[in-house]
């Protein structure tokens, strides 16, 4: 009988660098009012933004990935031959072929890596995370450079007050790598496919969704998630140092926060609010956020951050980390 042989992987694995990059093109509530039925006064009331990014006509989503990436390894001070695979999670990339991760992989210097794109939108980054924690574990990867990147202005219509004042351009990346400790937890996804018609593309070509459905959605599902994996890790919400969800729509947020708190989570929880001046980055909201809030001096290293991502008519994953 012929036995196969099976890799052996880490004990657990963690983060171990961040990094992020936003375009330099800044777009105000007032110049969105120029050019559509809005105030900035209406847009802070619905979903709390101020600013977004957007990205420049010739500046792609791989440059931005690449970027992101880079600064990530720097950031634990890795060089490229330290990775073996790269993840891509992203919606918005002009074309599905060629895959974006293969590109970001070579302009970064990670010769003959693992590449491949992820696509389940707002909550792409948590499912990449939970897949390189778990191929860093199993032995299949020895360290993976995990990145969510989106250029949402190619695929918005410009002139669409539900959306265009949401969407943002930007990537945020992280490093994952072996560990003696859990520095990821396990975790939990799932999917709501009934919800199929509340995001998605029109037939111009442009993204919708129906703001109320998920909304109410939102505030009513993700919380009893975040549980969830809460509880796949082994602890409980007073454990929280930092919640940091999608950054859909301010209110949202707010709503995750109230719930959890009402479960336990300490008054001082940290929460992210990077949408106030990032917009709705998709699958790069996450990373960017935990960047920005490190940067900021709102989190720690050694601070246990709650993530939690959901969209794409839907798709939704969590996991409890270790703050690099």
């Amino acid at each position: 009988m012929t036995t196969l042989r099976l890799a052996t992987g880490a004990t657990a694995s963690r983060i171990l660098g961040v990094g992020s990059f936003q375009p330099e093109r800044i777009v105000t509530n007032d110049e969105l009012s120029q050019k559509m039925d809005t105030t900035d006064q209406w847009i802070r009331e619905r979903v709390g933004i101020r600013e977004r990014r957007f990205a420049a006509p010739d500046e792609r989503l791989v440059d931005m990935a690449v970027i992101a990436g880079s600064k990530a390894l720097a950031d634990c001070g890795l060089s490229p031959s330290d990775v073996d695979t790269v993840i891509l999670a992203n919606c918005t990339m002009p074309t599905p072929i060629p895959n974006g991760a293969a590109q970001v992989a070579d302009r970064i210097g990670v010769k003959a890596a693992g590449a491949f794109d992820l696509n389940a939108a707002c909550a792409g980054f948590c499912y990449a995370l939970g897949t390189a924690s778990d191929l860093v574990r199993s032995g299949s990867a020895r360290r993976v450079l995990v990145i969510g990147a989106e250029k949402l202005t190619d695929w918005v219509d410009p002139v669409d007050r539900a959306n265009a004042i949401i969407f943002a351009d930007g990537a945020g990346a992280a490093v994952v790598g072996p560990a003696d400790e859990p520095g990821i937890g396990p975790v939990v996804w799932g999917s709501a496919g009934d919800l199929v018609d509340t995001i998605g593309m029109t037939d111009r070509r442009f993204i919708y969704q129906e703001g109320q459905s998920v909304f109410r959605w939102a505030t009513t599902m993700i919380a009893p998630i975040a549980l969830r994996a809460l509880e796949a890790s082994g602890l409980q919400p007073a454990d929280i140092d930092v919640l940091i969800p999608h950054q859909a729509n301010l209110r949202i947020i707010e709503a995750i926060a109230k719930r959890l708190r009402a479960k336990g989570a300490r008054e001082d929880m940290v929460v992210a609010d990077d949408i106030v001046y990032s917009g709705n980055t998709s699958s790069a909201s996450i990373p960017m956020a935990m960047d920005h809030m490190r940067a900021a001096g709102r989190i720690k290293p050694g601070d246990v951050a709650l993530l939690v991502g959901f969209g794409a008519g839907l798709s939704y994953a969590g996991q409890v980390v270790i703050c690099p």
